[in-house]
This record gives C-alpha cells, sequence and structure tokens, in this order.
C-alpha cells in the first residue's frame, strides 16, 4: 500500500508538472503570434515569394524589437517558481519517505562530499566562527566593510558596463550614449557604477580618519595602515582612470589637467606623463592605457593589498578604542 501510494503521488506529480510548462509554452508562444495585417502587407508587397509563417520569438529574439516583453517573462516567473517550489516539496517528501530520515538540503549533501575529500571543515570554521568584540559592532567600525561592499558594487556594475562598452575615440562617447538610452535600466547601472565609486572614496577616507584618530596605526598593526594608505592610493587611482572612459569634453580636460599634474612631478614627472597618456597628448592611445589599468592592472592590485590587509586585521583583531 505504501508502495503504490508513492507511484500515485508521483504520477499525480508529474502530470502536474507537465500541464504547468505544457501552459506556460502555450501562453509564451501566444504572445508572439504576428498580426494579420502585417503579415497580409507583406504578402502583397511579393506575392511570389511563399507565404511568411512569423515564429513565436521571433520578435525579440530575431528581429530586436522589444515589444511586450514583460507579459511572456511574467508568466515564465511566475510559472517556473511554482514548477521549480513543486519540486522542490516532492523531492523533499520523497526523500523523507524513501530514507526514513529527517530532509538533509542538496546544499549540506554538496558541502559534506567536498569536505570528504578536501577537509576544509576546519579552516572555514577557523576563519567562521572567530567572535567580534561588542565594541567592534558600532558604525564607526563598519566603514572599512562598507568601502569593501561597494567595491563589489563596483565591479559587478563595472562588468555589465563593459558588455557594451567601446574604448575608441570613434565609438566610445557613442556607447555611453547607448548604454543611457537603449540598453535596459543602462542609466540606472552607470548611475549606481557612477555614485558608488564616489561613496567608495568617501568611506576610504572616513574609514582611514577613524584610525588615525583611534591610533590604531600603531604598533603592531604598522603594516595594516601601509596596506590602507595604498588602498586608497588605488582607490583614487580607480576614479581618475575611470573618469577619461566617457571621452566627453569634460572627461578629456580633467585627464589632461591630471596627467599634467602626475607630469609635474621632480626628477620622474616627464616618465610619468608620458606613462600615463601613451605619448605627449591625450589621444586614442591614452583612452585604451587608461580602460586597461581602469578593468584589469588597478583591480589585480587592489585584490591583492585587499586580501593582505583582511588577513592583517584577522590576524591582529580589531584594536580597542581608547
Amino acid at each position: 500500500m505504501p508502495l503504490a501510494r508513492k507511484f500515485l503521488f508521483a504520477g499525480t506529480a508529474i502530470l502536474i508538472l507537465s500541464g504547468v510548462l505544457f501552459l506556460a509554452t502555450y501562453l509564451h508562444g501566444q504572445a508572439y503570434q504576428p498580426v494579420a495585417s502585417d503579415v497580409q502587407a507583406v504578402n502583397q508587397l511579393s506575392p511570389e515569394a511563399p507565404p511568411i509563417k512569423q515564429e513565436p520569438c521571433l520578435h525579440c529574439h530575431i528581429q530586436g524589437e522589444h515589444t511586450n516583453l514583460w507579459t511572456p517573462t511574467s508568466r515564465w516567473l511566475v510559472f517556473g517558481t511554482l514548477g521549480l517550489v513543486f519540486l522542490f516539496g516532492f523531492y523533499q517528501s520523497a526523500s523523507v519517505w524513501t530514507q526514513r530520515k529527517p530532509f538533509k538540503p542538496l546544499t549540506k549533501h554538496a558541502y559534506e562530499w567536498v569536505d570528504e575529500r578536501y577537509k576544509i571543515s576546519g579552516p572555514l570554521s577557523e576563519i567562521a566562527n572567530k567572535p567580534v568584540h561588542s565594541f567592534a559592532r558600532r558604525w564607526w567600525y563598519c566603514l572599512g566593510g562598507i568601502t569593501a561592499f561597494l567595491f563589489i558594487v563596483q565591479g559587478t556594475t563595472g562588468i555589465m558596463l563593459a558588455f557594451y562598452y567601446k574604448p575608441t575615440a570613434a565609438e566610445a562617447y557613442a556607447s555611453i550614449q547607448f548604454i543611457e538610452n537603449e540598453v535596459y535600466f543602462g542609466a540606472a547601472i552607470r548611475a549606481i557604477h557612477h555614485w558608488a565609486a564616489n561613496g567608495m572614496i568617501v568611506m576610504c577616507v572616513a574609514h582611514m580618519i577613524r584610525v588615525f584618530v583611534m591610533g590604531t596605526y600603531k604598533a603592531p598593526r604598522e603594516l595594516n595602515w601601509v596596506s590602507g594608505v595604498m588602498l586608497l592610493i588605488l582607490t583614487l587611482a580607480f576614479g581618475f582612470t575611470g573618469y577619461l572612459l566617457p571621452w566627453d569634453q569634460r572627461a578629456f580636460w580633467a585627464s589632461t589637467v591630471g596627467t599634467e599634474i602626475a607630469g609635474s612631478v621632480p626628477a620622474v614627472g616627464s616618465l610619468v606623463l608620458i606613462f600615463l597618456r601613451d605619448g605627449w597628448g591625450v589621444t586614442e592611445a591614452t583612452l585604451g592605457r587608461f580602460y586597461g589599468l581602469h578593468i584589469l592592472v588597478v583591480p589585480i592590485i587592489t585584490v591583492t593589498f585587499m586580501l593582505g590587509h583582511f588577513m592583517m586585521v584577522r590576524r591582529l583583531g580589531v584594536k580597542r578604542p581608547l
């Protein structure tokens, strides 16, 4: 009797899930059926050609027409979510019935499988179970963490923007306009990238002011302070190299003035100027160099110093307030 009940439940589950998927597919195809008047008009222009048969989803995937996209998307989200919830419930119930044990999530199964082979539970527990003092939970101790979070936001939004940005003098400004006006949520992503950059600089400076006021730079945390100063310089380098990328008048002249200031350094100023501009003037080569520094060189160095900085803080702990 229990076995028959299991087969009946499994058959019912498969039947319901198949019906849900069939209904979602049918509604998705109906949303993109061609308009009769459009097909007739095209057929009248070329009567000798075979009749046009509009395939579902041809508008959005091939012709690039972004019309009526939210209806099928919402349907797939609703029916897909319901289907996943149903499948998870069916799997959980079947696991309990067959194994006669409390349900164990797939994530725990995967973790135990990896830990059995690589023994990662020990190092992870040592990292994750370190206690945090009550004084370190105040908001001014979170400025460094906020800076690290904004760096993650910058990396995420920067990757999104890099899919559409073209680092050439002829197409850089046009690609920015395309992101702003044509890409869905492109203006929002660029705004987040812009304001998160400003916030990262502000939070980094505020964090260093807090560290200086509380004397956290003193022994044995000297290297923490040195790595923090390097991270501040790298944060400013992020802002400086990214400012030229829109390739408009403001970016061009701001980069010109900034590189001239760097070129005024005694003894090595000319070398610094030529390195930054890739020549004596701000040209397309300068744009390519700034782009490479912005998305490759500076991020790699920043991540390296961040890992070292976090390891030092973890090893020495947070300094008690004065």
